[in-house]
């Protein structure tokens, strides 16, 4: 558990045709097997972390590892989990749950089969032969999930997943996901808006408050492995919660 599987060191990034800078000088790692939670205003640069880490874009200087290789590499693989869960409406809940596999050249009997027999784990039984307009959100976002993990990744993306669930079944998500990331131990990075949403799920949180990013504070969260809901009632919790919501509240990205 104390092997660095990401690290960033001393990275810079913009965008084509904009003057500044939206990340500089940036350094932080995470360690395999963590859930880390990246909370922050929309438009200071999270999601491009994550365009960063797939190799989707490159930094302008400084260094990006993934498993000791740089971003991007081909055979350095990164599972991701889209806000929108991007489901191929002509192809069953089984079948877009296999397209990793197929993408990875296995013949679709194989990549079917494999596929099945995760289907029922993930709360799926009996709707594998379903089309995405069929399934219910926090289904949708199950097969997103089992499409990540048939990645064979070990760090797995996940671009706030929820933010588009009705409450209920958003809190029923949390504690799924919750319980898959103890079962199959992947180093998971999350992006939430919902602070709630990241001390729950995450070992520690990574706040953003300013842009470009330069620094990150890093906040452990004080809960155990065998977590459940009513601890965030807890004093230090509530603390800890309008701390985050405070640092927030105002930042606005320029």
């Amino acid at each position: 558990m104390n092997e660095s599987i990401l690290c960033f060191h001393n990275v810079t990034f913009s965008y084509p045709r904009e003057e500044k800078a939206i990340i500089q000088n940036l350094s932080f790692s995470m360690k395999k097997g963590e859930f880390v939670s990246i909370v922050g205003p929309s438009g200071c640069g999270k999601s491009t972390l994550f365009r960063l880490i797939t190799g989707l874009e490159k930094a302008l200087a400084g260094e990006i590892m993934v498993q000791g290789a740089e971003a991007g590499r081909k055979e350095n693989k990164v599972g991701y989990m889209p806000q929108h869960d991007l489901l191929l409406p002509w192809r069953t809940a089984l079948k877009n749950a296999a397209l990793p596999l197929e993408c990875q050249g296995r013949k679709k009997r194989e990549a079917y089969a494999e596929a099945m027999n995760l289907i029922q784990a993930f709360g799926l039984g009996g709707y594998e032969h379903k089309y995405p307009k069929d399934l219910s959100g926090g289904m949708k976002q199950r097969v997103s999930f089992l499409r990540a993990i048939l990645t064979g990744a070990d760090v797995l993306l996940l671009d706030e997943p929820f933010s588009a669930l009705d409450a209920i079944t958003k809190v029923n998500m949390q504690e799924w996901l919750y319980e898959q990331w103890k079962k199959w131990k992947k180093t998971i990075l999350f992006i939430t808006h919902d602070v709630e949403e990241a001390i729950y799920l995450s070992d520690r949180i990574l706040v953003v408050t300013e842009k470009p990013i330069t620094t990150i504070q890093e906040i452990h969260v004080p809960l155990g492995d065998e977590r459940i809901r009513n601890q965030l009632y807890d004093k230090q919790l509530q603390l800890l919660k309008g701390e985050l919501i405070e640092q927030l509240k105002g930042k606005v990205a320029i």
